[in-house]
């Protein structure tokens, strides 16, 4: 399948459940600690923090909560999750746009915040979104992602709680590791989190932190 109908079915599917979605991840206290650090390498006062498929601004929100001084941006090609996204965050600049695209953004950015957009990239399309990424970080810029870890292999078609289907992208930390490192990324904090998925199978989340040098 193409990659324009890959995403018009994701978009349509966030679309649908925007309200359910900001239901159900408005809590992102599991991951507290790594945003705490993410937030820690960021020390500039007015720091201008890139959101990539902000969805309803849950990730922003609490950002914003720890430090009020950024100047935050969030992007996401779901109208009706940037509708909630502004509604949860007044503070903060949201626009429509694919994020896959972010190379189209003429602006350098302190951090840029990646939470889970990874899952809906391939193999090919998660590096080349990291080496795009570190292009538009200022000098000791930081880049912050997250993904669900497990052989690359399996990526493949799964079906949410709510009955839609969307197709999920695994990724391996080694090659993701390696990429931040081939794009002048310095590698921070490797961390990773156990919890039950939707089926009831275990979900490991990686999480990485890196920094421009």
């Amino acid at each position: 399948m193409e990659h324009n109908e890959l995403t018009g079915i994701a978009v349509a599917v966030f679309d649908k459940n925007a309200a359910l979605y900001q239901e159900k991840f408005m809590d992102v206290s599991l991951y507290h600690e790594s945003f705490d650090r993410f937030c820690s390498l960021v020390p500039e006062k007015g720091a201008r923090i890139l959101d990539v498929a902000c969805g309803p601004g849950n990730v922003t929100r609490y950002l914003m909560s720890q430090r009020p001084d950024f100047n935050m941006l969030g992007i996401d090609l779901s109208e009706k999750m940037l509708a909630l996204a502004g509604e949860n965050n007044p503070d903060a600049e949201f626009r429509l746009m694919d994020c896959k695209a972010i190379a189209t953004l003429d602006e350098q950015f302190d951090g840029i915040m990646c939470g889970f957009f990874l899952p809906y990239l391939s193999k090919d399309e998660a590096i080349q979104f990291i080496h795009e990424a570190s292009a538009m970080l200022k000098p000791h810029g930081v880049l912050y992602i997250s993904t669900m870890e497990d052989d690359n292999r399996k990526s493949d078609w799964r079906t949410s709680s709510t009955g839609d289907r969307l197709f999920m992208n695994f990724h391996e930390a080694d090659y993701l590791i390696t990429a931040l490192q081939d794009a002048k990324l310095k590698l921070i904090s490797e961390e990773r989190k156990t919890h039950p998925g939707s089926d009831g199978t275990l979900v490991i989340d990686l999480l990485l932190l890196a920094q421009r040098w």
